[in-house]
C-alpha cells in the first residue's frame, strides 16, 4: 500500500511570527479521509492525512507540520489538547509494510487505527501502527519511537527516545520504558502539572503554527 512521498511544492506566505518546517514542502498522495474537526485544533498545511477512514482531530489539539494521519486501516482519533510533532505517524504501517486493522469491540464496531486519549503527545519521527493502538491521557511517546499495532499503552506513561512497545503488548498506567528495555513505574503524582504545561504549551504553538484544516475538509 503506497504511502505519500515529498515532492517540491510552492509554501504559502505567512507572517515572520509564524512557525514552518526547516524540512522540504510535501504533496497530498492516497484518497483524501473525512475528517471531523474541532473548530479549535491547529493543523498545518503541510500535514499529510490520508486514508478512506474518517480522522478525528479533537479540541485544542496541535497537529505539526508533516505530522502523518494515515487511515488505511480504520479510523484515527487524537484527543483533547495533545500534540502530533513533524515527521510523526498515526495509522502506520508496520515493519514489513502492513497496516493492521482493528479488532472488533464488544458491540462489534472496529476499534478503529489509532486512539490518543487526551494531553497526548507523540514526538518527533514517532510511529505508532494501525491496528486497534491505544496510547492512554498523558502519555508522551518519545522521539523515534515505535507502539507496535494493537498495542495498549496506559496512562500517563513516558516512552522516551528510540524505544519500542511490541504488538499487542499491554502496558501499565505510570510506566516509563527506555530505549534499552528497562522499565519502571513513576507515581510521583505530576500528572496534573504536566496536563497544564500541555495546554501552556499548546497555547504557543497555536500562535506559531499556520493552520489550515480547511485544506482537508
Amino acid at each position: 500500500m503506497s504511502s505519500a512521498t515529498p515532492s517540491p511544492a510552492p509554501s504559502s506566505a505567512h507572517g515572520h511570527h509564524k512557525r514552518h518546517s526547516i524540512l522540504p514542502a510535501v504533496s497530498q498522495s492516497g484518497p483524501k479521509p473525512p475528517v471531523q474537526f474541532s473548530s479549535s485544533c491547529t493543523i498545518a498545511d503541510s500535514a499529510l492525512l490520508t486514508g478512506p477512514h474518517t480522522i478525528i482531530v479533537s479540541t485544542e489539539s496541535v497537529i505539526h507540520p508533516r505530522a502523518r494521519l494515515e487511515s488505511l486501516g480504520g479510523r484515527v482519533t487524537v484527543g483533547r489538547r495533545c500534540i502530533v510533532h513533524e515527521r510523526a505517524c498515526l495509522g502506520a504501517a508496520d515493519l514489513q509494510g502492513r497496516y493492521h486493522k482493528g479488532s472488533p469491540d464488544k458491540e462489534g464496531r472496529s476499534m478503529g487505527a489509532v486512539t490518543l486519549g487526551d494531553y497526548v503527545t507523540v514526538e518527533v519521527g514517532a510511529q505508532v501502527e494501525s491496528g486497534g493502538t491505544v496510547i492512554g491521557e498523558g502519555t508522551t511517546v518519545g522521539i523515534g519511537t515505535r507502539v507496535g499495532a494493537g498495542a495498549v499503552v496506559g496512562k500517563h506513561c513516558t516512552l522516551t527516545a528510540n524505544s519500542t512497545v511490541a504488538a499487542g503488548e499491554v502496558i501499565p498506567d505510570y510506566t516509563v520504558i527506555y530505549s534499552n528495555g528497562l522499565r519502571r513505574l513513576d507515581r510521583r503524582g505530576v500528572s496534573d502539572l504536566k496536563n497544564k504545561a500541555q495546554a501552556r504549551q499548546i497555547d504557543v504553538l497555536r500562535r506559531m503554527i499556520p493552520s489550515n484544516p480547511a485544506k482537508f475538509q
